[in-house]
């Protein structure tokens, strides 16, 4: 293997700056906004991006799980609507064209996740199966 082929074909470190990825999560501008205001409202600083993943339990099968975090050595990272995402490869599988929102309604504010890949959600709204 030459130097260009080695380079063309090793992956980037950790440390390096996030890049755009083609289009695996989408964030609304109104979500961008609300992650923004919580992480300066946190004074969260320095290389703790936005955390998310799919977790098993709920009365569906899976839930989502949004927060703050380090990245780790098995994380996608990249960058949507000026927004650091961390994924790791397990929960991508299942986020996948998902569009992240933010929504304010009658029933309180939070983020809502429309993914095309869930088949059946719960009655509470809070879990989803694939």
């Amino acid at each position: 293997m030459n130097a260009a082929t080695e380079s063309a074909t090793s992956s980037a470190p950790l440390s390096e700056a996030p890049t755009p990825d083609e289009n695996l999560i989408a964030i609304t501008t109104l979500a961008a906004t609300k992650v923004n205001e919580i992480r300066e409202a946190e004074a969260i600083e320095g290389d703790m991006a936005l955390r998310l993943r799919v977790v098993g339990g709920g009365c569906a099968g899976f839930s989502y799980d949004l927060y703050f975090d380090t990245p780790t050595e098995v994380d996608r990272q990249f960058t949507v609507n000026n927004v650091r995402v961390l994924v790791d490869e397990m929960s991508l599988m299942y986020l996948l064209g998902t569009e992240i929102d933010y929504v304010e309604g009658l029933q309180g504010a939070g983020f809502k996740f429309n993914n095309p890949n869930v088949k059946s959600t719960c009655g509470c709204g809070s879990s989803f199966a694939v």
